[in-house]
């Protein structure tokens, strides 16, 4: 039983420090707001039907 123990306590500090990881960067990370263009060719604007 107290290798159970040990392994539930092991998986329980490990999602906490994820948990914790995925916090931080939520709370101190801002992300760059910047205008985006992507050129789509006609070809798959307007496909060919066989």
């Amino acid at each position: 039983m107290p290798t159970l123990f040990r392994f539930v306590v092991t998986l329980a500090i490990l999602a906490g420090i994820a948990y914790g990881t995925m916090f931080a960067l939520v709370m101190f990370v801002d992300p760059k707001k910047t205008e985006m263009s992507v050129r789509i060719p006609q070809e798959k604007l307007n496909p060919r039907k066989n």
